[in-house]
């Protein structure tokens, strides 16, 4: 953010941040972390269209978390990466 926008415009994006409540400026990084979440899995869809439900929401595990959370979770399944 700080090499591509106006100085001047950030600081009021960081004024209007200050203006919000706790409450709203939770649910403004909750929806914040959701979009990034989506975008990922929307990545792996494209990287691997035949993949089903299970095996994307492997990936996004060892993507987010680490190969060992999914290990964990999800066993030895030939999505993880070896």
């Amino acid at each position: 953010m700080d090499q591509d926008t106006d100085p001047r415009q950030r600081e009021r994006y960081f004024e209007l941040l200050r203006g919000l409540s706790p409450a709203e400026r939770f649910r403004k990084a909750a929806d914040l972390t959701q979009a990034v979440r989506w975008m990922a899995e929307a990545g792996i869809r494209q990287r691997f269209p035949h993949a089903d439900e299970t095996e994307v929401r492997v990936r996004l595990t060892e993507r987010i978390y680490g190969r060992q959370v999914a290990l964990r979770l999800f066993g030895a399944h030939p999505a993880i990466q070896s």
